[in-house]
């Protein structure tokens, strides 16, 4: 680090805090211009908690009703003896009209923050049109999420290219197609950017504490503080277009004291920039994602009362987010089909059906989900409105009398779905199961593996309705 970039991260050290501290007695935040009490946050926290009710669905509930039409009509008409090869094969059912629903729970909950959907959540083309119908905008992480969004026919100033860390032939692709927005977190990058794509518009991702999310991003992306004057100072040097910051409080997130830090934090690099620097005043803020719907209300609350004490609105600063898992995990239902039944004794036996970790399930693995199976045909009759036909270990009741596991079709023993869960009914092979809430992180990550079909089927329903709500927003 040079002396001129060590003295500004000195002086940015040691800036007169100015006091303004809110009452605490007020249930507002206590501390200093950067400065928290952690006391004072966590009891914040529990009165947001208190005050906004985190329910499963604080929305709406789910098209119950519409769901289980289209599960029933496609099971119906398979017939398990005469069906060609593959016809019984796992598929999801995707609610159109629940993306309009949940878009205007976004912006009812945050008018100020524009969201970028992150492609990788869940890149399903129909999703993805529906969306940029409604004015969402995109985050894309590869040349193909940018090519697969450019050919929706969305103008390149809906993207941002939020990989902190890319390949030189993917900058030089982006630069061509008019991609401006993009992410870094170090030197290096900056001189990628320099000598293949000068006019970017750059935001300098930060690091955060994750360590409750559900998937943690900072072990691998995000600047520390620490080294932010050098990055200030070498966006400055090779004359590039820093215009904001960046942070992602990690995918799944659920202690959001770490949100409010990080936009504090966030403003501590724009005052850095205006103050130490003879950079432009930035002029745009990316919160990131993390967002999940049973949360919504917490995190949204966080999120408001954390930009109102730090960019308060009129600073003319513009606010984005990259949310994937809010808008895609309601979304889909996935139906699978119990193949093979092996009874391990008079109690417990092992299920076999026809999804699993390597396909549409794999978010057990890498998303670090636990899906829920539910009983959705048996004995020739459909339970899908029976939502408690199953139950975790912890959770059993008297009616959960069949102890199972269940397993995915391919050869590998690691295909595990759940290792013990109790049914309230005996499934045998032909039963089928239905996983809802399971469109995040899920198909997008599905592979081939042991010859097994990797793209699932898919059903929209309530589409026309979902057209009419769009053209009404």
């Amino acid at each position: 680090m040079s002396l001129s970039v060590e003295k500004k991260l000195s002086a940015a050290s040691s800036v007169t805090l100015v006091d303004e501290s809110p009452s605490n007695d007020k249930g507002e935040m206590c501390g200093s211009k950067y400065e928290i009490d952690d006391s004072c946050l966590r009891a914040y926290l529990d009165r947001v908690r208190s005050t906004t009710g985190v329910v499963a669905s604080p929305h709406h509930e789910p098209d119950h009703a519409g769901i289980f039409r289209a599960l029933e009509k496609r099971i119906i008409s398979i017939n398990e003896e005469t069906c060609s090869p593959g016809e019984e094969n796992s598929f999801f059912v995707c609610d159109l009209n629940e993306l309009v629903t949940l878009y205007k729970n976004w912006r009812k909950e945050l008018p100020r923050v524009t969201p970028h959907y992150a492609v990788k959540c869940n890149p399903n083309p129909k999703l993805l049109y529906y969306l940029a119908q409604m004015g969402v905008n995109f985050d894309c992480a590869s040349k193909m999420e940018i090519a697969q969004i450019l050919a929706l026919g969305i103008h390149p100033d809906r993207i941002v290219y939020a990989n902190p860390c890319k390949m030189s032939s993917y900058i030089r692709f982006a630069e061509k197609q008019g991609v401006l927005y993009t992410t870094f977190d170090n030197v290096e990058e900056l001189h990628k950017i320099k000598k293949f794509h000068p006019s970017a518009r750059l935001l300098l991702r930060i690091t955060t504490d994750d360590s409750t999310a559900q998937c943690q991003l900072s072990t691998k992306y995000g600047a520390a503080l620490s080294s932010v004057p050098e990055l200030l100072q070498t966006c400055q040097d090779l004359q590039l277009n820093l215009v904001g910051v960046s942070f992602h409080v990690g995918s799944g997130a659920s202690d959001f004291s770490s949100l409010y830090y990080a936009i504090r934090d966030a403003r501590w690099v724009f005052d850095l920039a205006e103050s130490s620097f003879t950079l432009p005043a930035l002029t745009l803020l990316d919160v990131g994602g993390g967002f999940q719907l049973h949360s919504f209300k917490e995190s949204s609350q966080v999120l408001r009362d954390g930009l109102e004490k730090f960019f308060p609105e009129g600073c003319g600063v513009r606010i984005i987010a990259e949310p994937g898992r809010y808008f895609a995990e309601s979304t889909l239902t996935l139906a699978t089909h119990v193949i093979a039944k092996r009874k391990v004794n008079d109690d417990e036996a092992m299920l076999y059906i026809n999804d699993g970790v390597y396909g549409n399930l794999n978010c057990i693995l890498f998303d670090h989900q636990n899906p829920t199976p539910r009983v959705l045909h048996h004995s020739d009759k459909f339970h899908y409105f029976d939502f408690d036909s199953s139950a975790p270990p912890h959770a059993v009741s008297k009616n959960h009398r069949y102890k199972v596991s269940i397993w995915g079709p391919t050869c590998d023993g690691l295909d595990c779905i759940t290792k013990e869960c109790y049914l309230n009914k005996d499934l045998v092979v032909g039963d089928w199961f239905y996983f809802p809430h399971l469109g995040a992180y899920t198909s997008s990550a599905a592979t081939p593996f042991n010859g097994f079909d990797q793209i699932a089927d898919t059903i929209y329903i309530n589409e026309e309705e979902a057209q009419a709500n769009i053209a009404s927003l």
